[in-house]
């Protein structure tokens, strides 16, 4: 059986003494696309229109890091703690080479998991995310600790401000997204707890705090990749993006108009034929090394 982002059953297999909950589904063909989530994101955050589009070329593997919904353990606080955890799972689960997505805080251990384990990672896609130490990012912005920090009548229109702009058709695009994305009913993930946004509030602290040489780390990451963000994001600012693109030695950057953070939420049809485009290419285009690193 064929499974998509609705059917897909959660499994469980035993990595670094955690109990990691995962799904997969699509073409087995290749090197599958291991998923990273968002700030207090579990499995069911994805968007079925991304997720199954992607499945019709790959396989897809969604999992729930430490602590997380349905994951057994404690929530790391750490971006490196994160990131090891994701290896182990990958690697539990018999694969050798994978690609890697990472949205947000996911785009940060993506980062480092393609850092710390070049030879697990093929390709890499970034989506509204931003580097160590990069612009306004050594806590959440103060428009994302607005919308956090607000109450709404329907829990779930956080993320119409989260990801989407207040333009109407931005809007309405978001409306589209959160009949997406509680499409999914049967076997459906919990909410994450109490403990997961400190601990990964401890987290983007960390990684986004300003330092000497911030961006030197990005140069050692050959690896081709993609960066893909809304020219109006407001969690993790947009310029962050480009800096991304501008010190990664092998990365191409994609913005998507009128958008916001969830850019490939409000454009799931074109993000799927640009990641597709991308992740098949024989060739993306040619790792290029200055003169001071080989």
């Amino acid at each position: 059986m064929m499974h998509t982002h609705q059917t897909a059953p959660t499994q469980f297999v035993e990595a670094n003494g955690i109990r990691f909950a995962y799904r997969r589904f699509g073409k087995p063909d290749g090197a599958p696309l291991v998923f990273n989530h968002h700030f207090t994101g579990t499995m069911d955050h994805w968007d079925p229109a991304v997720t199954d589009g992607l499945a019709a070329m790959r396989e897809v593997i969604l999992f729930n890091n430490a602590g997380i919904s349905t994951t057994s353990g404690e929530v790391s606080a750490s971006v490196e703690e994160m990131a090891r955890n994701a290896a182990a799972l990958i690697r539990a689960l018999g694969f050798v080479k994978v690609d890697v997505l990472g949205f947000s805080l996911g785009g940060f251990v993506a980062q480092q998991l393609t850092l710390s384990e070049p030879k697990l990672v093929r390709r890499l896609v970034l989506v509204g995310t931003g580097p160590r130490g990069g612009d306004r990012m050594a806590t959440l912005t103060p428009e994302a600790q607005t919308l956090f920090g607000g109450k709404y009548a329907n829990p779930d229109e956080l993320w119409l401000g989260v990801f989407f702009t207040p333009s109407e058709v931005s809007q309405s695009a978001g409306r589209a997204f959160l009949r997406r994305f509680r499409r999914r009913v049967a076997g459906r993930d919990p909410e994450v707890g109490a403990k997961v946004a400190p601990a990964q509030i401890s987290a983007i602290d960390k990684w986004g705090a300003p330092r000497p040489h911030a961006f030197d780390y990005l140069r050692e990451i050959a690896h081709p990749t993609l960066v893909v963000n809304g020219s109006k994001d407001v969690i993790i600012y947009t310029v962050n993006s480009f800096i991304l693109q501008q010190n990664l030695p092998n990365a191409q950057l994609i913005l998507y108009p009128d958008s916001n953070h969830g850019s490939q939420y409000q454009y799931p049809a074109l993000f799927v034929a640009d990641v597709t485009r991308f992740l098949d290419a024989e060739v993306p285009f040619p790792i290029q090394k200055d003169a001071d690193h080989g």
